[in-house]
């Protein structure tokens, strides 16, 4: 894709592609099935670190003390684990995740500082430590910059596949690649969005500017989607920027700053969507856009509303062109406007204008739901104001993923 004449180019990897990180993903035998488990990220040089976090008063311990390590702005490495999430469990809990960092930073040479930690999985439960201490060890030493894919699949939970995003732009001559990891399926839900994001790049960035870039770009992917309106305890989007490239973002500098901010936003909502698409049984993905709303709040409120809907997201999965339940959950979000001037479309289709029901073919609907991909747009046609949410349907299989998922 080309913005103001730059061209944002998708390439292979995810958190590897940008020069100067290597990763790796083990099982250390965390999980039951022996699928990879621990994933970890090394700068080979220093890099700004900022990080946005779960807004559920309940946190994880090892989400806890990246928050308190955070703010020195400079980080080397990042480790996640899979299938027990380090959380509920008192003071252990949090001597685990110093445990975790001080054997990051042996392996390493490091200050234990310099390290990020992150966990995922069921809570109340201690780790085992006795399989992650080796089990770090062994993501040390095989550590690679094809490594990428490999932490990707040791992070994941319910997920069916692995999400990796990356890009490379051309800058003032100089070529600058963002990559992204990420996590999620279920308890998928806005602040921080229930998952666990990593994002690299190679370009020089001050920490206080990538920290205003990750929440700005959280804020407009990773906080505009859901799956099922459960937030959970572990969550976080961690970036590094290391500056191999050699090129330094100066937000003084408009346009490579603007188009640097563009790609940045692309590999997050890329990495945002594909989340939702996997949602725990879900069969489609539901782009949810109001547009022309008089506020802000109220363009946000009527598509989280829509986006969260039990009755929406079964019809969809039901592919029943069922209209009304968009309008209606529209009318109960407290956003402000008038039915007399809304339209309603699924994909390209007239459903609803000025108040009331617009004739459609069902056919035509139905060859609309069988889609994979769905656009739903609800026009309040009074104000400016947009808004996009990403979601999915709801489907018999989440309620089976979720009646026994600790077993």
């Amino acid at each position: 894709m080309k913005i103001k004449g730059y061209e944002i180019k998708k390439i292979d990897g995810g958190i590897t592609a940008p020069t100067g990180f290597m990763a790796s993903g083990v099982s250390a035998g965390i999980k039951k099935d022996g699928t990879l488990d621990i994933a970890l990220l090394y700068s080979e040089t220093p890099a700004s670190a900022a990080a946005v976090f779960t807004r559920n008063r309940v946190k994880g311990h090892s989400l806890l003390y990246s928050m308190e390590n955070i703010r020195n702005g400079t980080k080397r490495c990042i480790f996640i684990n899979s299938g027990n999430a380090n959380a509920c469990i008192g003071e252990q809990g949090i001597e685990d995740a110093k445990t975790i960092a001080d054997i990051c930073s042996s392996e390493f040479l490091i200050n234990k500082s310099d390290v990020l930690t992150a966990s995922t999985g069921v809570i109340g439960f201690p780790l085992p430590m006795d399989k992650v201490i080796p089990g770090i060890k062994t993501a040390a030493k095989n550590l690679s910059r094809e490594g990428g894919s490999m932490a990707a699949r040791a992070i994941m939970t319910t997920d069916t596949y692995s999400k990796e995003y990356a890009v490379e732009i051309d800058i003032d001559g100089k070529n600058v690649r963002i990559g992204g990891m990420a996590k999620g399926s279920g308890m998928i839900h806005p602040n921080m969005a229930t998952m666990i994001a990593v994002l690299t790049t190679d370009a020089a960035i001050e920490p206080d500017s990538l920290n205003n870039l990750v929440r700005y770009t959280a804020d407009i992917s990773f906080n505009r989607i859901s799956i099922d309106g459960d937030t959970s305890v572990c969550d976080t989007m961690m970036c590094l920027a290391n500056g191999t490239s050699g090129f330094y973002l100066d937000e003084k500098n408009y346009s490579g700053y603007q188009i640097f901010k563009e790609a940045f936003t692309k590999v997050c909502i890329e990495l945002a969507k594909m989340i939702v698409l996997d949602g725990e049984g879900a069969t489609k993905l539901l782009e949810i856009k109001v547009l022309n709303a008089l506020d802000k709040n109220s363009a946000e409120r009527a598509a989280r509303a829509i986006a969260n809907s039990p009755l929406v997201k079964t019809a969809f999965y039901g592919e029943d062109a069922n209209w009304g339940r968009i309008l209606t959950a529209a009318g109960y979000s407290g956003a402000k406007f008038n039915p007399s001037f809304t339209t309603i479309k699924i994909g390209s289709l007239l459903m609803f204008k000025n108040g009331r029901a617009a004739g459609f073919d069902e056919k035509i609907a139905l060859e609309i739901l069988k889609k994979k991909e769905i656009v739903i747009t609800v026009d309040f046609g009074e104000g400016q104001f947009n808004e996009t949410i990403w979601t999915c349907d709801l489907s018999h299989k989440y309620v089976d993923i979720n009646s026994h998922y600790r077993s």
